[in-house]
């Protein structure tokens, strides 16, 4: 073999060459994504306890696509390292597990003082219905809508759980269901304010509210006992998600289990979210991921959270005028499931009105409900599909 020969060899064995072979500049064109999302992730600050490792693993898949699954000459699947690690996500191990961690860093007393407030968290949701007939019409199937209507409900784990649960086989479309929930997610503080703006008048945006009333200890360690007795008794289908989620909350609030709270808050919580985000990374494969499906999952999910948002500020101002002002129709927009993002957003525009306004605490009502009602959402979808 010549020098030439070689040298030949070694720059054909490169990734760099396959770029340039027939699909290849589709990987190319992931890896610049997933480098995109690094610098809003770790530049920006845009959600990226998930979006680090999510780009890091669309650039890893991209770059080796024998990371993930890769079928050998006699037809069968293998997996590769990400491949094992994404078994969690198709057992519905890491979504269940980062509600349980969810739960435990979660406090449910603005929402148990004022109960009403879940009204709007269920306002919210209907933004995933809107996507979902919205999905039908532009030709996905009955479970694909179900799926990426789900992304109107603002929770990553949630919408991943479903995904897998309906189109278990779609990596493609997973990854694009995935990415789109939680680059929507990271992307509330821009997406929500000149919404909120849209529909209230100055007027409305500086109503102060009364002071919540104290929540006792006993109403905190009761609420996620009955809310599980009470969701998956009639949804059944919800109860991976709200049993994990109400067991880290009450995990939190009996107080008399630290080491628990400790691990389930901290350690469990960031572990689980290390792993989803590579796995779900390592399923937005250049080929599988890069279609016109894609671009539509992205232009509905936008439509799902500018719904949702639209949804539960029109439903604020209803209990705004019905409670005569007594309610800043402004934590309507804090009814999706993005904790606590959308709760600071609304404290954000309050104080741009009036910085002695604080709504931070009457927001994470809403918001809080919005976990609670993606979840339940979610298991209605289940139901009816599987």
């Amino acid at each position: 073999m010549s020098i030439a020969d070689l040298f030949n060899s070694i720059i054909e064995g490169t990734v760099i060459a396959q770029f340039f072979n027939g699909d290849g500049w589709m990987r190319l064109i992931m890896i610049l994504i997933g480098v995109l999302f690094l610098y809003l992730a770790i530049k920006k600050g845009f959600e990226p306890y998930l979006l680090i490792p999510i780009a890091f693993g669309i650039i890893l898949v991209n770059i080796f696509p024998e990371i993930y699954i890769t079928t050998n000459a006699s037809g069968e699947v293998e997996r590769g390292l990400l491949g094992f690690l994404h078994l969690g996500v198709e057992c519905e191990l890491y979504p269940c597990l980062i509600f349980l961690g969810i739960g435990a860093t979660t406090d449910f007393g603005p929402l148990i003082a004022n109960k009403k407030t879940m009204l709007l968290g269920a306002a919210a949701q209907i933004g995933i219905f809107i996507a979902f007939f919205g999905s039908l019409l532009l030709g996905f199937n009955f479970f694909e809508a179900a799926s990426i209507g789900i992304i109107g409900g603002a929770d990553g784990p949630t919408a991943i759980l479903v995904s897998n649960s309906l189109i278990p086989n779609n990596g493609g479309m997973l990854a694009a269901i995935a990415l789109a929930a939680y680059s929507y997610m990271a992307l509330v503080p821009i997406i929500f304010p000149p919404i909120i703006r849209l529909m209230t008048t100055k007027k409305e945006r500086l109503i102060k509210m009364e002071q919540l009333r104290p929540v006792s200890k006993t109403e905190k360690i009761l609420f996620p006992i009955i809310v599980t007795l009470v969701v998956c008794l009639i949804i059944p289908s919800s109860t991976p998600l709200i049993g994990c989620l109400m067991l880290g909350n009450l995990i939190k609030e009996c107080g008399v289990v630290p080491n628990l709270l400790n691990t389930c808050a901290n350690a469990l919580l960031y572990i689980c979210t290390i792993l989803l985000g590579l796995s779900v990374g390592a399923t937005a494969n250049g080929e599988t991921f890069l279609q016109l499906a894609t671009l539509k999952i992205f232009a509905l999910g936008i439509a799902a959270f500018i719904t949702a948002a639209i949804c539960g500020l029109l439903f604020g101002k209803l209990m705004c005028k019905l409670s005569k002002g007594k309610i800043n129709p402004m934590i309507g927009a804090a009814g999706v499931s993005a904790v606590p993002m959308a709760a600071r957003v609304v404290q954000k525009e309050g104080q741009k009105e009036d910085p002695s306004n604080f709504l931070l605490m009457h927001a994470m009502g809403p918001n809080v409900a919005g976990v609670i009602g993606s979840a339940i959402a979610a298991g209605i979808l289940l139901t009816i599909f599987l």
